[in-house]
């Protein structure tokens, strides 16, 4: 389906600085907390770095960028015609036509007017006696509102290695969470590429079909099940659309993830070898993410979880032809503990002459040289190289902006140990703040765009109820705040998500406190902010 792209011109903004709320961000949460407060009646402005609307979807432009969920799942549901009339072509959604998605939408709800490109939010203070926010752009401009909303993104702040040496490279450098919008061609070239996760994962099959020599530098080898992508025909949508109410239902009360589909409730633990292994193959074949669902305790019992992770082992093995890199290739923590990465021929990549894998653990990245880089007491030389590091996921954006509530209070300060929110919506000590999917809510752990949307109408419907009562200030209060952070930590405790060293807990950017960010469990998380709104907003004071 076609509809405009970044670059073109949008309506000129509204002139005035002073305004009812502000959001900063414009992917998926920020176009639609805009279209929440037109409804509302407020003036409201996005503010986005980039060039383009989009986020994730704007910068993650890598080869093989797709998302993993399904793409009828992964959508708007607030407008039902929308739902009806845009039509997905793949399974997985590549990332350009996610993209046009978004511009479609921005064009179809006249966004644009309201959102302001290439402008950086580089500070946020609250202003007390005027309870309202004071914010400043990276060119000198001041802003302010009553409400200022962070829609800022869970995997947005890209994290580049501080690897000795990095900027003494003087080949080609790119991250995949930064790729140029031109796209990039490897015809012919010796290539690096530092990751296995997600972004590698996807990306290294397509650069290996260009590169002369590719070679993958791997500090922990991570588990993927085949997408098994394929187009979407005519009546697969039909069928999906005539029943969008009933699916999007089964993510808001059934599914822990906010998956459109029911959960199995029947447990491993119960199950024969015969029965486990026939399970896996047909959730193997299935493919994508559903494959933790195959039982109702893959996360939460060891041995059952122990069967799964052997059963992809013994699948990486089938995969591979060389014994040694598929030991090398296969995991062994906890499978889910880090996230499930969904493939297209990923592992059978390593069976090309000219595609070699380096362990990181056996021989460390010593340095970035001017034309490679030496690992463990071996130069190497390339004409480019990937980082696929990832992100400092669901904090970093935010710890990129001097963001100070009463007394001057700095985020950064308060969240030092690790992030404490309630809800994930709000912090104590900073009224009128609120953060879409922030730590301490689902967010990574579900399908973003149920999660996005849940977020983005508690926060309109918490607006409208400020504005009707007639109070002009809503704060979370500290007690709520420290029970919400423990209860984060006891349900996350209570599984297997929290074992290894991921970037759920930080644990991929040096100096990070280790705290399990996502809470688990949607539709019970859902529930608790319908209580809170049913006992008059508790846990919150309102002013």
């Amino acid at each position: 389906m076609s509809s405009t792209r970044e670059g073109q011109h949008p309506t000129p903004l509204a002139t005035g600085t002073s305004l009812n709320a502000i959001v900063i961000g414009a992917g998926f949460a920020g176009l639609y907390m805009l279209y929440r407060l037109r409804k509302l009646g407020l003036s409201a402005r996005v503010f986005e770095a980039g060039s383009g609307i989009g986020g994730t979807w704007f910068w993650n432009r890598y080869p093989g960028a797709r998302c993993d969920i399904p793409s009828m799942e992964y959508s708007y549901q607030f407008d039902q015609q929308l739902e009806q009339e845009w039509e997905w072509s793949e399974r997985y959604a590549t990332q350009p036509e996610i993209l046009d998605y978004i511009n479609h939408v921005a064009n179809r709800f006249n966004l644009r007017p309201d959102i302001e490109l290439n402008t950086r939010i580089q500070a946020a203070h609250f202003d007390e006696t005027q309870s309202r926010w004071k914010l400043g752009t990276a060119d000198g401009r001041e802003f302010s509102a009553r409400y200022c909303i962070m829609a800022t993104g869970c995997l947005s702040s890209a994290n580049l290695p501080a690897i000795p040496g990095i900027d003494r490279f003087a080949g080609e450098s790119y991250h995949t969470g930064r790729w140029p919008h031109e796209g990039v061609d490897f015809s012919g070239k010796r290539v690096a590429v530092i990751g296995t996760g997600s972004s590698a994962i996807q990306s290294i099959p397509l650069i290996a079909d260009q590169a002369s020599e590719l070679y993958v530098f791997q500090r922990t080898p991570n588990y993927s099940v085949p997408a098994h992508n394929r187009p979407l025909g005519d009546e697969e949508q039909a069928s999906f659309k005539a029943n969008y109410r009933a699916l999007r239902e089964l993510g808001f009360k059934e599914h822990p993830f906010g998956f459109a589909h029911r959960m199995r409730q029947d447990l491993c633990s119960e199950a024969t070898a015969e029965q486990r292994q026939q399970r896996y193959q047909e959730y193997w074949e299935r493919g994508g993410l559903q494959f933790l669902g195959a039982y109702a305790d893959l996360m939460l019992d060891k041995d059952a979880n122990a069967s799964a992770a052997e059963f992809l082992r013994q699948k990486i093995a089938s995969q591979v032809d060389d014994p040694e890199v598929a030991a090398a290739l296969t995991p062994r923590q906890v499978v889910g503990s880090k996230r499930l990465c969904v493939d297209t021929r990923y592992f059978a990549t390593y069976n090309r002459p000219h595609v070699h894998l380096v362990d990181l653990k056996a021989a460390p990245i010593a340095q970035i040289t001017e034309d490679g880089l030496i690992a463990g007491e071996t130069v190497y030389q390339f004409d480019a190289i990937v980082y696929a590091t990832g992100f400092d996921a669901m904090t970093g954006a935010l710890a990129r902006i001097d963001i100070r509530g009463r007394q001057g209070q700095k985020l950064a300060d308060k969240w030092a140990a690790g992030p404490r929110t309630y809800l994930g919506l709000a912090s104590a000590g900073f009224p009128n703040l609120f953060f879409i999917t922030g730590p301490g809510s689902p967010s990574v752990l579900t399908n973003m765009l149920p999660s996005i949307e849940q977020h983005v109408n508690w926060i309109s419907d918490c607006i409208a109820h400020l504005q009707e009562s007639g109070k002009t200030r809503i704060e979370a209060d500290e007690t709520a705040q420290e029970t919400w952070v423990e209860h984060v930590n006891e349900v996350a405790n209570a599984t297997l998500f929290p074992v290894a060293n991921s970037w759920y807990l930080g644990a991929n950017i040096p100096g990070k406190p280790r705290v399990f960010m996502p809470y688990i469990g949607f539709p019970s998380y859902v529930e608790k902010c319908h209580q809170v709104v049913a006992n008059g907003y508790e846990g919150f004071s309102l002013s």
